[in-house]
């Protein structure tokens, strides 16, 4: 029976590995890329660019969370913000339409190297820059390492410093340098939509998902290989990156607005946001009461009110 089995064993994999396949292309055509790729530093970037015209208003760079893309923040917020900045919706290298360039996975600082990058070549040399999650601890990354290229930071429900819980096994196993090529590709065909909206539901607690985010942000768009191969890659690094980027915060001098909600049980107001308050001097933290981790969707308003605070801070001029 073993030598059947284990006969047996590739032509499922293929089976999965072809039916994850066409997932991934509905998801694709489902959630196309709505705006330009660019080749930075060799390398395809997708970015979205909205709102005001080019030298009106202040320019905001919006960079999104953990294994998501720019349909997340173009669901509502985007169009909140339009009529005041012009907007750069980015996805995140390897992440979205954009193409990852780091085999063992791109670093924080070489993320948003890559992301200054592109923006500049649009003409926004100095952008406000606001980081959801992840997304939040890129634009760290940004102000840390490369502070005369950001006028004003906003990192929402970000991670800023080290933490003492395990990696999620997922991305442990698709990390690895041979099970994740093995597993990863399989989880578009094994993952029904039903778990996918308790995952996202989960995300959102103790707040409700939007009407109409789960068909606008498509998240088996996030569960194609290279997306979750980015994804476990970064998350796997993003400890030590963290560990190593703290120490740098005294050294901040550009305004900062950080939110974080007081639910937030994915990254934790008490571990990440208020020590970050105490070590950057220019922070001013506003702390959501009741609200979860996606409060760029639960807290859209403070979130607006907070990118306006950064930009007049930073001595710039949004749009009335």
């Amino acid at each position: 029976m073993w030598p059947w089995l284990l006969l047996a064993l590739p032509g499922l994999w293929l089976v999965l590995w072809l039916v994850g396949l066409r997932a991934s292309a509905r998801a694709e055509a489902a959630a196309p890329a709505r705006g330009q790729r660019l080749i930075i530093n060799g390398s395809p970037l997708h970015l979205r660019v909205m709102g005001a015209k080019a030298g009106t208003a202040p320019d905001l760079v919006l960079i999104h969370g953990s294994n998501g893309h720019t349909a997340d923040l173009s669901f509502s917020l985007a169009a909140r913000l339009a009529p005041h900045f012009r907007l750069y919706l980015v996805d995140r290298p390897g992440l979205g339409y954009s193409a990852a360039r780091a085999p063992d996975g791109d670093s924080l600082r070489a993320q948003a190297r890559q992301i200054a990058d592109a923006v500049a070549t649009l003409g926004a040399h100095k952008p406000l820059v606001m980081g959801h999650s992840y997304g939040g601890a890129v634009a760290l990354a940004w102000a840390c390492y490369m502070p005369d290229r950001v006028a004003a930071l906003v990192p929402v429900a970000a991670p800023s410093h080290p933490w003492t819980t395990a990696l999620d096994p997922l991305y442990r196993l698709g990390a690895h340098p041979i099970l994740g090529p093995l597993l990863l590709p399989l989880l578009p065909a094994l993952v029904p939509e039903a778990y996918l909206e308790r995952t996202l539901s989960e995300v959102f607690a103790p707040n409700p998902v939007p009407d109409g985010y789960f068909q606008h942000f498509v998240p088996k768009l996030a569960l194609r290989y290279r997306s979750m191969r980015a994804t476990a890659l970064q998350r796997a690094n993003l400890l030590d990156e963290i560990t190593a980027m703290a120490p740098l915060y005294p050294k901040l001098t550009l305004p900062i607005e950080s939110l974080h909600g007081s639910a937030d049980t994915i990254v934790g107001l008490h571990i990440h946001a208020e020590p970050l308050c105490k070590a950057a001097p220019t922070t001013r933290l506003t702390r959501l009461t009741g609200h979860g981790h996606m409060i760029q969707h639960s807290a859209e308003d403070a979130v607006v009110a907070a990118l306006l605070r950064a930009a007049k801070r930073a001595g710039l001029h949004p749009k009335a």
